[in-house]
């Protein structure tokens, strides 16, 4: 067997019920092989294996009281994964479906990804399987404090620098940082997301969604495009899918559709800045639900149904698409109905949010295909600016933010573009993200020796 495939088949060996895992080793690697013949030192030190390997787990108990006075346990995880190149850094996701198989393929993406920022920055990522959907403040609050009381003990602004995901927001960063700041007496950098009164960064919030967009219109630039009068999807209905939404207005695009857990709305008119402030505030304020959108405008609900869903059932015809939900939301299918609906860029602003098959589909169909490490980066970067002006005290303007933004996600699209062209497939984004992401930590691996 091939170094390559040696790695891959250890990994399904050694955690067989990891599936997510290993559909994102399996993806990564795959597409390292041209690296193995141009760079011998890399398999003479192992790194291959290395790599795949995290530097800790760590698991624990979260006991917390409910509003009713009863006692509930959850499950806490953080798994830091690789620090090569700086402090562990990843989001904190609070969702029913978090497992260690999903931490550890989020964490092992987003060692791939920080290194793409250009930001000295490792792989981790966190979380529990607690749902703060439909929980109190005081229920919210109380969790977080008892998050934060076991994940205290790992982290720290020089160590590991924790920030939000799927269910960790600027209310639940808040309480984490509370109780940290409480306990530490100490008043740090340790997180990102915070609000800006204490210590975050302007663009935050709006950062994956820009950067995903931004990514997007590198893309289309190669091809003599943009987003005047393109219609594009938009699936979730959080902060990637609202931002994205916003920057998609801004260049001239028509965005039709977003979605929630329950269900998706179609806008055939276009969810225009109007609307979109609706949506900041029925998902950010009121915590309602994205069918009270299709209730006061008009549009056209589909219960049940995730957008691409609707779009293979409807033959909706769209020019982009922007999966922002969660992992693994188009399969194959859609994805052919995606190409066969005229859709030629997709952009991820999720993590891993096509499948294998249709990724395959993107790359034989000749679309765009921005693969989230590259394409979602954004988030992450500007949570790196965050760490930056905590380290220096200051706080920089939303034009400054958003301009370094403008220009990491430019210098991502030219590494990914680069590395597929050097490697012989060019305008391959997802072997050209790998590479790129890959080659600056393994040469920060070999460096260190074998620790």
């Amino acid at each position: 067997m091939s170094v390559i495939k040696d790695v891959i088949a250890k990994v399904k060996q050694m955690d067989p019920e990891q599936h997510e895992f290993h559909q994102a080793v399996e993806e990564v690697m795959e597409t390292l092989a041209p690296t193995v013949d141009k760079h011998p030192e890399f398999v003479k030190a192992n790194l291959y294996e290395r790599i795949v390997e995290p530097d800790r787990v760590i698991m624990f108990r979260v006991p917390w009281v409910d509003d009713k006075g009863q006692v509930h346990v959850n499950r806490g995880f953080r798994v830091q994964f690789n620090n090569a190149i700086g402090p562990y850094k990843g989001g904190l996701r609070f969702h029913p479906s978090v497992n260690l198989g999903i931490i550890k393929f989020l964490g092992f993406e987003q060692i791939f990804k920080n290194s793409l920022t250009t930001l000295p920055m490792g792989g981790a990522k966190g979380g529990s399987d607690f749902d703060p959907k439909g929980k109190s403040d005081m229920e919210v609050m109380k969790f977080c404090q008892a998050f934060m009381r076991e994940l205290y003990r790992y982290i720290g602004a020089d160590c590991d620098v924790p920030a939000g995901d799927i269910g960790v927001g600027g209310r639940e960063i808040g309480y984490l940082y509370g109780l940290y700041k409480k306990i530490k007496n100490e008043h740090t950098g340790v997180l990102t997301g915070k609000a800006l009164e204490y210590g975050g960064s302007l663009i935050r919030p709006e950062a994956t969604g820009y950067g995903a967009t931004y990514f997007a219109a590198e893309m289309l630039a190669t091809r003599g495009k943009d987003f005047k009068g393109k219609t594009v999807a938009v699936s979730g209905s959080g902060n990637v899918a609202q931002y994205t939404v916003e920057k998609v207005n801004a260049l001239g695009g028509k965005v039709i559709c977003l979605s929630d857990s329950n269900g998706s709305i179609i806008d055939e008119k276009g969810i225009d800045d109007k609307k979109l402030k609706y949506v900041l505030e029925l998902k950010n304020v009121i915590r309602g639900r994205i069918k009270d959108y299709a209730d006061k405008y008009g549009a056209t609900y589909y219960d049940n149904k995730s957008v691409w869903d609707v779009i293979r059932e409807q033959g909706i015809k769209v020019d982009a698409a922007f999966p922002s939900a969660t992992q693994n939301e188009i399969d194959g299918q859609n994805a052919q109905a995606l190409v066969k609906n005229g859709c030629y860029c997709v952009s991820e602003g999720a993590n891993m949010p096509s499948t294998p098959e249709a990724i395959k589909v993107y790359l034989d169909n000749n679309v765009l295909y921005g693969p989230g490490k590259a394409a979602n980066a954004g988030g992450v970067a500007t949570s790196g600016l965050e760490m930056s002006q905590n380290s220096m005290r200051l706080s920089w303007s939303r034009e400054e933010v958003d301009m370094r933004l403008l220009g990491i996600m430019k210098s991502i699209h030219s590494a990914c573009l680069e590395a597929s062209e050097t490697y012989g497939q060019k305008g391959n984004y997802v072997l050209g993200a790998n590479i790129a992401g890959f080659v600056k930590v393994a040469k920060s691996m070999l460096a260190y020796g074998v620790v």
